[in-house]
């Protein structure tokens, strides 16, 4: 196999409080239990568990809207992990943060922007994702966090209190790819065309095909001399072969489409960290979501068809 051997970091972020519902914050342990590790040795890569994140300690915060839940906790959880990633984001690691909620990448996206900010090259993120997780704080009905983490990013006002201080490296939102999107709200819907963000729905993959709209993406990044974060969502896949996940939205990526990304991905070179996320074990078919995703990793690090064990998910 030609694959680049990588020193990869896992680190567990068990974050459940940006979710509706419970369960998220076993994530980073089944990940770890379908074998991930040992996948990725099995291709030579070098692998260190750091082990799970403990969110920061920090003064009470009061929500900026009273429809928002568990805001302390998103607070004290984006602070732990901003600098988590702003460490291992130069250093000569490639991290795999395994979550826990998609309110983990406001912290994840964050600290790599930062690290990536110090290196002087630009950062780029695919969202693979039914939802564009493109709220701020005020647009959100919900209330659930897990859905405002891009905006943040990307530097939208009314996240101050997030960090404490404003965001300093934020990612430029014409270097965001939406892929597989099938649930935008209206207010998320002006901001992202307002601010340039890219976004694929199912209905675009269906009718151009996924490499296709993959392919330019990789094209810009390459001229930028960009660094590549990716962030994947269990909801990016449809929910018959990825059931273990909160926030279900029928007809998402299949099996082959969502290992074409990650085969694309790795032989393009550019991806340097990686978020899983949304993995809810309590509503698992016997392990079926975890393991399909550790198998989708093993395609990101150099897996080919050839060198796949026989599985039945």
């Amino acid at each position: 196999m030609n694959v680049v051997k990588k020193q990869i970091a896992l680190v567990g972020a068990p974050v459940d409080e940006g979710a509706g519902q419970k369960g998220c914050v076993m994530g980073p342990d089944a990940i770890r239990t379908a074998g991930l590790a040992g996948t990725l040795e099995a291709l030579g890569h070098t692998v260190v568990d750091h082990g799970n994140v403990v969110r920061s300690d920090i003064a009470s915060v009061a929500p900026p809207n009273p429809v928002l839940r568990n805001f302390p906790d998103y607070v004290a959880w984006t602070r732990a992990l901003h600098a988590k990633a702003a460490e291992l984001g130069t250093a000569p690691v490639f991290p795999i943060y395994l979550g826990g909620d998609h309110a983990m990448a406001a912290g994840t996206v964050s600290g790599q922007a930062r690290a990536a900010a110090e290196l002087g090259r630009p950062l780029f993120v695919l969202w693979l994702d039914a939802h564009s997780d493109f709220h701020t704080l005020d647009s959100t009905d919900s209330g659930n966090l897990h859905g405002t983490p891009l905006a943040f990013a990307c530097g939208l006002p009314g996240f101050d209190d997030l960090l404490g201080t404003p965001l300093q490296h934020t990612v430029n939102p014409e270097n965001v790819e939406i892929l597989g999107v099938r649930s935008i709200d209206a207010a998320e819907r002006e901001m992202l065309l307002s601010h340039g963000v890219g976004v694929s729905d199912m209905r675009r993959i269906d009718e151009e095909g996924i490499g296709t709209l993959l392919r330019p993406f990789l094209d810009r990044i390459r001229q930028a001399d960009g660094l590549l974060h990716v962030s994947l969502d269990v909801d990016f896949l449809d929910p018959e072969i990825a059931p273990a996940v909160g926030t279900t939205v029928p007809g998402g990526a299949t099996f082959r489409e969502a290992h074409l990304v990650m085969e694309m991905l790795h032989d393009s070179g550019l991806v340097t960290s990686l978020d899983l996320v949304e993995l809810n074990p309590f509503l698992d078919e016997r392990g079926k979501t975890a393991r399909l995703m550790v198998d989708l990793t093993g395609s990101l690090f150099g897996r080919r068809v050839f060198d796949r064990p026989t599985q039945s998910f």
